[in-house]
């Protein structure tokens, strides 16, 4: 499992160079296997390594994610240094990162990625990377430690954006409620809102926000 998760950080890290690297080895492969088979047709397995080559730059870092979070074991890492480069992707400049990482067993390891190969779990379309400085959870296959996928949901910086966007719902409600307090809608809304929250985030959320919302909901009219 350790070298399936080297060829895999591999194609993550090298997405460019992985293209030719690929189409080598389809080439080699076909060559060998049609000669094997004594059938000329095989050569036509060079396809889909051409293809994928292709598609790699695009999705390798989300099959690395499926693999390390499908196979890994729990780990940590801090993000120790952050650089903007000259590369683009989407017409914003991609960062480059350094990061220490801790196994399972207590050794430490040194890598680096950036914002294209940054394997994230769960997959979304945004690429939250954690503040520098500060610890977040990963997952890795043991042999292969350097090669690792951001725990976003489980880590701190993760938790934070989970509460911050779950909070929307409950705002929404309160300006509406606001605009107009005898609604009984609005109500019912907010109290569904305050209640989904607290029952989701009483044990992580600050208790601050928790007090506040419990001291929101409990002054809510009666039904």
């Amino acid at each position: 499992m350790a070298i399936l998760s080297a060829i895999s950080y591999f194609l993550t890290q090298h997405p460019f160079w992985s293209w030719p690297l690929l189409v080598i080895v389809g080439a080699v492969l076909s060559h060998l296997v049609a000669v094997w088979r004594r059938n000329g047709r095989w050569y036509l397995l060079i396809l889909p390594f051409f293809l994928y080559g292709q598609i790699n730059i695009f999705v390798a870092h989300i099959f690395n994610a499926l693999l390390l979070n499908a196979f890994g074991v729990p780990g940590t890492g801090v993000v120790t240094h952050s650089e903007e480069t000259a590369s683009t992707l989407n017409d914003q400049n991609i960062w480059a990162y350094d990061a220490a990482l801790k196994t399972a067993d207590g050794r430490d390891v040194i890598t680096e990625f950036d914002t294209m190969s940054a394997s994230i779990w769960p997959i979304t379309n945004e690429i939250r990377i954690p503040p520098e400085g500060e610890r977040f959870v990963t997952k890795y296959i043991p042999g292969f430690p350097r090669n690792f996928v951001i725990m976003h949901d489980l880590s701190p910086y993760g938790i934070r954006n989970i509460i911050s966007e779950d909070r929307g719902p409950v705002d929404k409600a309160a300006n509406q409620l606001a605009a107009s307090p005898a609604n009984p809608d609005f109500i019912a809304e907010y109290r569904e809102a305050l209640t989904k929250f607290l029952d989701q985030h009483r044990s992580d959320a600050g208790p601050v926000l928790i007090s506040k919302y419990q001291r929101d909901l409990d002054a809510l009219p009666r039904r």
